[in-house]
C-alpha cells in the first residue's frame, strides 16, 4: 500500500525551516540535496542557488515523511498562502508508482514525467485535472 507524505515548497529558506521541525519532531534528516549536487552543462545551477534545498526529508513516527525544497528564483516566488505544498505518494514499487501516476495525472497537466531521477528515486510530478499538485516516487530498497 503506498504511503503519502507532505511536501512543501519555500522560498529559500527549506533548510532553516527544517531545522526548527527537526527540533520539534526530533529525529535525523533521512536526505538532504542541494541544488549544487545535481549540477551538470544539462543542469544549471546559478552560483546564488548552489547551497539551496533540492530535497530535504525529516521522518516522522512511522512510515512517514515531511519533505521539502527550495524552489529556484528562475520559477518565481512561490505564493505562501497557495501552491505551496504538494501531495507525494511513496509507492511500494515501481509498477504501483507507474499507475498511480498514470491514473491520477488523466486531464491534467504534468510537470516531470516519470522516470528515473539524478537523486536516485523514480519519480514524477504532476497537476491533477482539479489543480491539486502531485508527487509520486519509488525509491528502491526503502523500506517502508
Amino acid at each position: 500500500m503506498a504511503l503519502i507524505n507532505p511536501h512543501i515548497n519555500f522560498n529559500g529558506n527549506a533548510e532553516e525551516a527544517f531545522a526548527f521541525y527537526k527540533s520539534v519532531f526530533g529525529g535525523e534528516f533521512e536526505k538532504i540535496v542541494r541544488f549544487k549536487d545535481l549540477a551538470s552543462p544539462e543542469f544549471p545551477v546559478a552560483e546564488n542557488e548552489e547551497n539551496k534545498i533540492m530535497h530535504i526529508a525529516l521522518p516522522i513516527g512511522k512510515g512517514s515523511r515531511l519533505m521539502a525544497n527550495d524552489v529556484p528564483e528562475i520559477f518565481g516566488k512561490t505564493n505562501e498562502n497557495e501552491n505551496r505544498s504538494k501531495i507525494v505518494i511513496s509507492a511500494e514499487t515501481k509498477e504501483e508508482a507507474d499507475r498511480l501516476f498514470n491514473g491520477l495525472s488523466v486531464g491534467g497537466q504534468i510537470e516531470g514525467p516519470i522516470g528515473d531521477s539524478p537523486w536516485g528515486s523514480y519519480f514524477g510530478c504532476f497537476r491533477d485535472k482539479y489543480g491539486i499538485e502531485w508527487i509520486v516516487e519509488f525509491e528502491p530498497g526503502n523500506n517502508q
